[in-house]
């Protein structure tokens, strides 16, 4: 397996790719279509890291830190939950392919982005966290606040982690 930032064509479609398994098929947050693709609206600020097994996409995650974030929209005056901080990133398109949902996987890809958030001097990051992994979340120092958001079936819960936790559970793991 290979982890690294995404930078090719063929990586970029299959991103698009599993955030349709992902996000329409599996949790029905977006609609059906015929490509069975799915660009992010936020595809042009986002930074991905995938992981590769045999050049194909079994797992990614995303992060950028130009506003506004997608939790701005959900979320009037999202400033006031935020934890201090000068240096913002949103985490976002946590998934990875049914086959390959090992705890490795997940693990690889967020010990790369602590790397890359903690190399980019990230103060804090906000996520919107699925509901049905909460406690996964939580263990990994992020901390709830504000209403879920999202639509029954696609419950998420909006959350926190500031960059001294980040380094504290990073050091740790």
């Amino acid at each position: 397996m290979i982890i690294k930032p995404a930078d090719q064509d063929a990586e970029f479609y299959q991103i698009h790719q599993l955030n349709y398994k992902t996000f329409v098929e599996e949790i029905p947050q977006h609609k059906h279509n015929e490509e069975k693709i799915l660009v992010d609206k936020f595809h042009f600020k986002n930074k991905y890291i995938i992981a590769l097994k045999d050049q194909q996409l079994i797992g990614m995650v995303c992060y950028n830190q130009l506003r506004p974030f997608s939790l701005d929209e959900k979320i009037p005056d999202l400033d006031r939950f935020l934890p201090a901080c000068t240096n913002l990133a949103e985490i976002r398109l946590l998934a990875v392919a049914p086959a390959a949902r090992k705890i490795t996987v997940t693990y690889r890809l967020l010990q790369y982005l602590c790397t890359e958030l903690i190399r980019n001097n990230i103060d804090a990051a906000v996520i919107s966290g699925t509901t049905r992994q909460i406690r996964l979340y939580a263990s990994m120092g992020f901390t709830p606040f504000g209403p879920l958001v999202g639509h029954q079936g696609a419950l998420y819960q909006p959350m926190s982690i500031t960059l001294n936790k980040l380094r504290n559970d990073f050091r740790t793991h």
